[in-house]
Formats: C-alpha cells, structure tokens, sequence
C-alpha cells in the first residue's frame, strides 16, 4: 500500500493490539488468476512465529476451499481499524489562510502469507474454541462451545476448514494528521469527540497519542 513515512507504523505489537481489537478482516487472494476476497474473522497468535501467525475458518462451500488447486497460496489479509473524516473546519489555520481540504483518518493493518488449510476436527475444534474464548470472555454470561449439543457440533465441524497463515509481511498505516502542526491537530482531536459513534472517539485518541510521540 501508499506508504508516506510519517503515516507508517512498524511496531509489531502496535499491528498485533489492531489485529485483536478489529478482527473481522477481508482476506484477498488469487482464485485462477482471478482477484477474490473473504470477509472474516481472523485470529492473532503473536507467540507462534516471529511477525504472528493468522487462524480462521470458513464454509467448505467457498471456492478458496472448493478450488483450491486453482488457488496461489499467496495471500493478503486487511484489518480496518478506527476511520473517520476529517472536516477542514476543524483546523484553526484554516482561519489563517485557507489552504486546507478535507481528508480522512485510519489505522489499517495489512498481514502477507501463504495460506494453509486444516481439515481435522481436534484442530478445528481448538480453533473454535479460542476465536469463542477471545469473543465472549467479557460477557456477563459467556457461551461456550461446550454449551451446545456434541452431535450438533460435531455436525458443524463437518461443514467447515481451518485456514492458516504464517505472517511473512506485516505493514500499518496509522494516517492520526502527523502532518498537521500541533494547533490542528488538537483541533482534531477536539472536533472528533463531539462526533458521533465509536470510530470518532477511537480516532480522536490516536490523533491524541501521535499528538504526544512527536512531542
């Protein structure tokens, strides 16, 4: 992806922290010789190899599945984070001169790998058992995979293949307006707190942070 310096982000667990808070993610892949994308939950495990390892799992009806002979093994998975516009009206130097525009805020991870498949139940079943975990743990009265009958997972375990990727190329984008000076900045960060939805306030705290690193 475009990558302006002041935007990257090559802190690993900065990626990783992404990857677990948003991790439904689109995974781009080439189906013979054709561009072809899933949307999915995908999970981090940073212990398992030097840039982390990716799980998931998807219908064995779908093509990466069904046509896999035809599939590269090459693949790309995007995490979305917060996003949010940004109004020129928030910059006090548009006061001043007038030279702004509008422009749009994110923080977006971009995992490379070769992909894996898993066909056996103990895996799938471990699988399903952490991507529940990892989900439900907050809750007041977490479901389990246990919670439901064996025979009917045991049934859904049969429709379904574990996917897998070591992390052979790990990129973030963090575009928080490091490339405003501080009094837009904070206008901002300002501006996004009286917006409305989680983005808006999640974004507002990176322009904050990346306020504070430069500093």
């Amino acid at each position: 992806m475009y990558q302006p310096p002041h935007f990257k982000e090559d802190r690993i667990e900065v990626m990783h922290e992404l990857m677990r808070a948003h991790p439904f993610a689109t995974l781009v892949s080439m189906q013979d010789g054709r561009l072809a994308a899933d949307h999915l939950p995908l999970v981090i495990f940073p212990e398992l190899s030097e840039k982390g390892t990716v799980r998931g799992h998807i219908a064995k009806a779908n093509p990466l599945w069904k046509e896999r002979a035809k599939l590269s093994p090459a693949i790309l998975a995007v995490f979305q984070g917060p996003q949010a516009y940004v109004t020129p009206s928030w910059y006090p130097s548009k006061k001043e001169h007038g030279k702004v525009v509008p422009t749009w805020n994110y923080a977006v991870v971009q995992a490379h790998g070769e992909l894996v498949f898993h066909d056996d139940p103990v895996w799938l079943a471990e699988h399903l058992q952490e991507i529940t975990q990892r989900q439900e743990k907050h809750r007041p009265a977490p479901w389990a995979v246990n919670d439901a009958p064996d025979d009917y997972m045991a049934r859904q375990l049969k429709g379904i293949v574990g996917i897998e990727f070591v992390i052979r190329q790990l990129e973030g984008k963090w575009k928080v307006s490091q490339n405003r000076n501080e009094q837009d900045r904070v206008g901002v960060q300002q501006g996004l707190l009286l917006e409305a939805g989680d983005d808006a306030l999640a974004v507002s705290r990176l322009v904050g942070a990346a306020g504070r690193s430069r500093s």
